[in-house]
């Protein structure tokens, strides 16, 4: 690379452009190589969908609240960033985790994944699952592999393979809280590749499964200690403490906030980039770490492209709901609930968040956590925050028998903001790349809506990205 400085824009100022933005910058940092760096966000606030409330002693979470601590992605970045010491573990006694099943709260049975049966015994004694179900499950044990590994429906797979009862009783509740998804439409090969390569190695998933239990577990080693003993973290001042930091580190680029990208245009130089105040930037390299349909529409129309604006992302919301202890009947004795579609209800689910995490609430107080949308499920976006709240408040009487009136409630409405990754996303996502390669070289795609929604998986991308993008600037 010739020692010019390079221009190099990242547009998204989510978690995915900030670890985008800290990895390029290090990138060129180490190499002692000059770099203009500009980082644009459209709101007025860095950090997209991750955002902390401090409110009365509570500690709000209005976006994720935690994240798996084994993914090493964001330990990394949180290593490197000097804040290990801030992170706080969910209450060792809180660990139980229950689904609604005809109105009742059911225990979820331990060594389920998405309603894998890793243990046996507690599966055939559940009453989330019925006599017949349970014996439909057991056909995973004989049924032949599919043949072939093209990509399926989620739903339609778990059904194969386990039957409909399971689908709808406990995998489509569990998927509830990582995509909002309906299972029928969601890929296979983009969410869960592992159970379709499972299926294929050992024709059943049970035995595949109890296989892996077999396995040695993986290396711990490089992890702090809180993170070999917990399987979620969140910071004890919340989850804006990746954010703040990654902003302090950042403090000597280029950072543009309340300003949107109006056009790209790709010239001589490189690409032109036009903000909607009629500023424009230079760049020879992008990173996009924008929604997919935002993203397409910025770049040059292909017929591969076209498959970006075709995502489709659901609206969800969550409400918090304070309460003094001293009116709460109800024994929080696990991490909280999940609700199946079938159920009919508002919620999808409730987060005990006091009771999961010591450090939300102070003494003497009960903070929940409540979530309503999913894919094929939004008609709540025409309804006010008070219509919001009673629905809220009718589920959990009728689920908890909580009567009391909450002390304040919190409502975070997240519109068009869940990824939903059609049957071939992986497939199409290969050639939006290959096509940007050769007729776009130097524009990189990264975020919730290409390879996993989770804050680890945009860290990764993010640096994916960054380390991408150097790469084609270094020839």
């Amino acid at each position: 690379m010739e020692n010019t400085k390079r221009k190099i824009i990242i547009v998204g100022g989510g978690i995915t452009g900030l670890s985008a933005a800290f990895y390029t910058k290090k990138w060129f940092d180490e190499r002692k190589i000059p770099v203009e760096l500009t980082l644009i966000e459209k709101s007025q606030t860095f950090g997209g969908k991750i955002r902390t409330l401090h409110r009365e002693e509570f500690i709000i979470e209005q976006g994720p609240e935690s994240f798996l601590a084994r993914k090493m992605p964001i330990m990394t970045l949180i290593k490197e960033l000097g804040i290990e010491d801030e992170l706080t573990a969910t209450n060792p006694q809180a660990k139980t985790n229950y689904i609604v099943h005809k109105g009742k709260l059911h225990k979820m049975p331990p060594g389920l994944m998405l309603g894998i049966p890793t243990e046996l015994t507690p599966f055939m004694k559940t009453k989330l699952i019925s006599p017949a179900g349970k014996i439909r499950a057991a056909m995973d044990l004989c049924l032949p592999k599919k043949k072939g590994m093209e990509d399926e429906a989620l739903g339609h797979f778990i059904q194969r393979r386990l039957g409909k009862e399971v689908l709808e009783h406990i995998t489509e509740p569990l998927l509830g809280g990582i995509y909002a998804g309906d299972t029928h439409s969601l890929s296979l090969q983009a969410t869960f590749p592992h159970f379709a390569a499972m299926e294929q190695t050992h024709r059943s998933l049970i035995i595949g499964m109890l296989a892996n239990k077999q396995k040695p577990a993986p290396s711990m080693k490089g992890l702090p200690e809180i993170a070999q003993k917990s399987m979620f973290l969140t910071f004890r001042n919340g989850m804006i403490s990746l954010v703040d930091r990654l902003l302090a580190e950042l403090e000597s680029i280029q950072l543009i906030a309340g300003k949107g990208v109006q056009t790209i245009i790709q010239d001589r130089q490189g690409y032109k980039v036009c903000l909607d105040d009629e500023q424009q930037l230079q760049a020879d390299g992008l990173i996009m770490a924008l929604p997919t349909h935002q993203t397409a529409k910025l770049l040059p129309i292909s017929s591969s492209l076209q498959w970006l604006e075709k995502i489709n992302y659901v609206s969800v919301a969550n409400i918090v709901l304070a309460f003094d202890a001293e009116d709460f009947t109800f024994p929080l004795n696990g991490s909280g609930f999940l609700i199946p579609r079938k159920e009919g209800r508002m919620l999808t689910a409730c987060t005990w968040s006091s009771s999961k995490w010591l450090h939300t609430a102070p003494e003497g107080k009960v903070l929940l956590r409540c979530y309503i949308g999913r894919g094929g499920a939004e008609e709540w976006v025409h309804l006010s925050d008070e219509q919001l709240v009673v629905a809220a408040l009718k589920d959990l009487e009728e689920i908890m028998g909580i009567q009391a009136q909450p002390l304040f409630h919190e409502i975070t409405r997240l519109e068009h903001s869940m990824p939903q990754y059609p049957v071939k996303h992986v497939e199409e996502l290969k050639k939006v790349r290959a096509d940007l390669a050769v007729h776009s070289p130097g524009v990189y795609l990264c975020g919730a809506g290409y390879e996993g929604v989770g804050v680890p998986d945009c860290i990764r991308q993010g640096r994916e990205a960054a380390e991408q993008l150097a790469a084609y600037l270094e020839q």
